[in-house]
């Protein structure tokens, strides 16, 4: 454990150091804020015009502004993500390499586990960090809605997001393990969770692919999530492709100490 958090305490000095840690947080926050700003507008807009409509009917209006509109805001928080996670890890490996530093971590007495785990739940930290103050935006539409918003919709959606970005970082180290080049390891890690968010798009039909694409979408597992609904099936998704990552990572690291011997 004492080398595990040797390699976590480096990487998060490494981060917070430089000044692209707080760039990358600085952009995601402002990003975040105008969706939030906006789609609030917009869907006490609609909401609005739905009770006008209802009035005139003479039928009230049901609508459920928070819940909505916290479905639109955190299911956009997942697409935010999908290309911040390309920024947090290009770098992981890559620069190590390039550097020459990595050779200096395989001679240390740090097992390729514990580099592994280390970077991973530095980067998560990372964007754990970045996350955490969007919850003010919780808040701030618990102080000003009545009905307040369903716990379960905050939870599912939070956890869906730190799924999703768990698996992007993961799958994220193990291409940028690949490569001395911090932009080739970027554009592979974007080019692939692109394609894990959009392979629904390709699983249009009935035949066995269609289905095994669709079951390999993310969007497919991470919607449940941002509805309030906690499934085991997008567990076991998320899950295992996390374990995955970590896993062609490790490989990865240790043929690096292969090629090196």
């Amino acid at each position: 454990m004492r080398g595990l958090y040797a390699i976590y305490k480096k990487e998060m000095n490494h981060y917070f150091v430089s000044p692209v840690a707080y760039i990358i947080a600085c952009v995601f926050l402002a990003l975040s804020g105008v969706f939030f700003s906006n789609y609030l507008v917009e869907v006490t807009n609609y909401a609005n015009r739905l009770m006008l409509q209802g009035m005139q009917m003479g039928q009230p209006a049901n609508f459920d502004v928070p819940s909505v509109f916290l479905r639109i805001f955190l299911g956009t928080i997942g697409i935010v993500i999908l290309f911040f996670t390309p920024l947090l890890t290009m770098g992981v490996y890559s620069e190590e390499r390039k550097r020459g530093t990595m050779e200096l971590l395989m001679t240390s007495p740090i097992t390729d586990a514990q580099i592994v785990l280390g970077k991973f739940l530095a980067s998560f930290s990372l964007l754990v960090v970045m996350i955490l103050p969007t919850v003010f935006y919780v808040i701030y539409i618990f102080a000003h809605s009545d009905p307040a918003p369903p716990w379960r919709i905050i939870a599912g959606g939070y956890l869906g997001v730190l799924l999703l970005g768990a698996m992007l970082l993961a799958l994220g180290s193990f291409l940028s393990s690949l490569t001395e080049n911090q932009i080739v390891s970027g554009v592979m890690i974007l080019g692939l969770s692109l394609l894990l968010w959009l392979l629904g798009a390709f699983s249009q039909g009935t035949s066995a692919l269609a289905q095994s694409l669709q079951y390999a979408a993310v969007l497919e597992h991470y919607n449940p999530f941002v509805q309030g609904i906690i499934d085991t099936t997008g567990l076991v998704f998320f899950g295992c492709w996390i374990f995955l990552g970590i896993f062609l990572t490790l490989r990865s690291v240790e043929s690096m100490r292969w090629r090196r011997a």
